[in-house]
């Protein structure tokens, strides 16, 4: 595995793999990887000929100077787990190195209007404007490409497929399925952040949206009815603080007058339990279907523990 400091390094060594024929795929982290990570990984890894797995901790992104600050940082372990799945490249580039004027930021930014305003676009002030225009200059590096994000952050899915098709990069986004503890909750690098009551009362998100997707499976078509009935179970939790709860159209992440006026549903949500934020998300099918996020994959992290191998199903 080879492992790369600037991002100069990377258009020879995939400009290489893809002169052989080989596809290429690439996986953009802010490390303290996890099986959500995994996961990510291990569809690069299946569906292209040479992955590429980007570690930076985006400090544009970070409205609250304590939220990077406490991100975790675990290159060594990071590291460990690209070679251990088979990742081919990894690019490990330093602040100074992605952005040579910090701390003042670059002078030009990629900005993503419509899908990126709203919901998170409105609790982090220019958090997407960071993530949009640090994807693009990685895109920029990686040249043509599959590049693998996870559905469990949904808005920064649809706002960097707009980017990426707007700006005609010559990039394929797969969204893939979030991955869950037994509970429910989406796995991120912030849950270990959380103190253990807070760790528990955390489920109520998936809860939530629970709630929500059965609501509309039973027939209910108002967003803000469904809506309601995501807060009232975060409400009923005294260590949990609702953000927003929405039922969205899932291409554009407006609210419709009625969601039989859209052709697919997401559910939103984000809450905080005492310093840390989370964000969630699910389908809603408008007719009943197997179960609340059917879609998902969720950890079985005792047979992860026995077998020394990521168990998703």
């Amino acid at each position: 595995m080879e492992v790369l400091h600037t991002g100069a390094e990377l258009p020879g060594t995939l400009d290489s793999v893809r002169a052989g024929g080989r596809s290429v795929g690439l996986v953009p982290t802010m490390g303290a990887l996890h099986e959500g990570h995994r996961s990510l990984i291990a569809s690069a890894v299946a569906g292209c000929d040479h992955v590429v797995v980007t570690i930076f901790v985006n400090p544009l992104q970070f409205g609250d100077p304590e939220d990077i600050e406490h991100y975790p940082r675990t290159l060594s372990e990071d590291l460990a787990v690209c070679q251990a799945a088979g990742v081919e490249t990894v690019l490990v580039p330093s602040v100074r190195e992605m952005y040579p004027s910090w701390p003042e930021p670059p002078a030009t930014a990629v900005t993503v209007r419509g899908v990126s305003e709203g919901w998170e676009g409105t609790s982090r002030p220019g958090h997407f404007d960071g993530v949009t225009t640090v994807v693009a200059k990685i895109f920029t590096r990686a040249g043509r490409c599959r590049a693998y994000f996870g559905e469990k952050d949904f808005q920064q899915l649809a706002v960097v497929r707009r980017m990426a098709a707007d700006l005609s990069m010559p990039v394929e986004i797969v969204g893939c399925p979030t991955v869950r503890d037994p509970d429910g909750l989406a796995l991120s690098s912030r849950n270990v952040r959380l103190s253990p009551p807070e760790r528990s009362a955390a489920s109520v998100l998936f809860r939530a949206l629970s709630a929500g997707r059965a609501a509309v499976a039973g027939g209910e078509r108002r967003p803000a009815a469904v809506s309601e009935a995501m807060a009232q179970v975060v409400d009923d939790e005294p260590l949990a603080h609702l953000d927003y709860a929405a039922a969205v159209d899932a291409d554009d992440l407006s609210v419709p007058p009625s969601l039989d006026e859209t052709s697919a549903v997401r559910l939103l949500i984000a809450a905080r339990l005492g310093a840390v934020r989370l964000i969630d998300n699910c389908d809603a099918p408008l007719s009943p279907s197997s179960g609340p996020g059917a879609a998902a994959k969720v950890i079985d992290r005792k047979a992860s523990e026995r077998e020394g191998t990521c168990a998703v199903g």
